[in-house]
């Protein structure tokens, strides 16, 4: 089973060099650190304008993100100690993922994630030289030792385990009484998907699985991660919260109601489309 509701989405070219003849106006994902520049009424809900300068936005930043629906795509940084106009309010990025279309979302993550790579890399990390953007593909080469860097990306994985017409949630530390969710964690150095996966749950609930069945993926911008979730069936194992990360995990039947992750997380996807097949007697 896989989950491609992407295809129906807008198309999206990515792109890092603008082409010469490229015509405005542009939308543009602005930010203020973590959050991201909105203009409360308008059709929109982001700049959509030849320059953010148009607004009475100080840019110290642009990188150009490709074409979304036809229309040519920036990112910014905006000058942290200037002022906002009074049509421009600053949202945090993580509320506004559930606040607008999620290919716009998506879109947001992207550009938020290279510009906050772009000014973390602004000097080397082995030779501490100035680095300066490469012009044949998006990274930033050291003027001094040459080595290049790129937009950093981390997997991680995350596994929803049944048995039956059960399915196996957790609620991590700190999380409200109700929040469930399925188990993830991040891919460590060597190893493969699967190999996480077991490693994963034998760590997290002492559980072993069979049977994996690849869901679909997620990019995360927080910071920089890539969700690959999968299905698995229940292999053997007594559940035992490892008391460290996991304060509670236990079976739940399908048809159990209960609170889930954002409506925009893959986990919440993942979660409702096999808990609606089990119920419905499905084979997943």
């Amino acid at each position: 089973m896989t989950d491609s509701r992407s295809d129906q989405w807008p198309s999206y070219e990515p792109l890092f060099q603008p082409p010469e003849d490229h015509d405005g106006p542009y939308l543009w994902f602005a930010f203020q650190g973590g959050r991201m520049a909105v203009l409360p009424g308008s059709d929109a809900g982001m700049p959509v304008c030849a320059d953010p300068q148009e607004l009475g936005l100080v840019v110290e930043t642009r990188h150009y993100l490709g074409i979304y629906d036809g229309q040519h795509v920036y990112a910014a940084e905006l000058a942290a100690d200037a002022p906002l106009p009074e049509t421009v309010e600053m949202e945090n990025l993580r509320n506004l993922y559930n606040a607008i279309d999620e290919p716009l979302a998506v879109l947001a993550g992207r550009a938020y994630q290279i510009k906050e790579w772009d000014l973390n890399h602004r000097f080397c990390g082995r030779c501490g030289g100035p680095t300066q953007p490469r012009n044949n593909e998006r990274g930033r080469v050291c003027r001094v030792c040459r080595r290049t860097s790129y937009p950093p990306i981390s997997p991680a994985i995350m596994v929803l385990i049944t048995r039956g017409r059960e399915l196996l949630l957790l609620r991590r530390k700190g999380a409200e009484p109700t929040r469930f969710a399925a188990l993830a964690g991040f891919v460590e150095p060597g190893e493969e998907l699967e190999d996480t996966v077991r490693r994963e749950t034998m760590e997290e609930v002492n559980v072993r699985v069979k049977n994996l069945r690849y869901f679909g993926s997620q990019p995360w911008p927080f910071p920089h991660s890539l969700m690959v979730a999968f299905v698995a069936d229940y292999a053997g194992g007594e559940v035992k919260p490892d008391g460290v990360e996991i304060e509670e995990a236990r079976w739940f039947d399908a048809a159990e109601l209960l609170e889930r992750p954002p409506s925009l997380s893959i986990g919440r996807r993942l979660i409702e489309t096999v808990a609606g097949k089990l119920a419905r007697g499905e084979s997943i």
